[in-house]
């Protein structure tokens, strides 16, 4: 089951709402960069609020999906992150230093404009 990715101006909006299979963040991530280079997309919202726990090599997709974004020049924002995940991307050395964060995805994609200057 492939996962949504919806264009808002030159936005793209991303809400997983099921937990996630290897195949599934592989074709995820491939998705998500084939409609970055596509649109010209100068912005993502990952939501992930449904998911409740990852095991290490979703939280590896999740990382390279966010720095992968971030070369084609996509500002990234990460929004509901459970505490579980946040637990388990530090533990797994999972670095989001530069990557915003937001509670949910409105106040997500809010931040993301204003970073943008829109």
């Amino acid at each position: 089951m492939r996962i949504p990715i919806l264009k808002l101006n030159d936005c793209l909006l991303i809400s997983i709402q099921w937990e996630l299979d290897d195949q599934t963040a592989l074709e995820f991530q491939e998705d998500l960069l084939k409609r970055i280079h596509e649109t010209n997309a100068r912005g993502v919202v990952i939501d992930i609020t449904s998911i409740d726990f990852i095991d290490s090599f979703i939280a590896k997709v999740l990382g390279d999906v966010i720095n992968m974004s971030r070369l084609m020049g996509a500002k990234v924002v990460i929004t509901g992150i459970q505490p579980a995940v946040a637990i388990t991307l530090i533990e797994l050395g999972i670095r989001l230093d530069d990557v915003m964060t937001a509670l949910d995805l409105e106040k997500g994609l809010e931040k993301l404009q204003q970073e943008l200057g829109d």
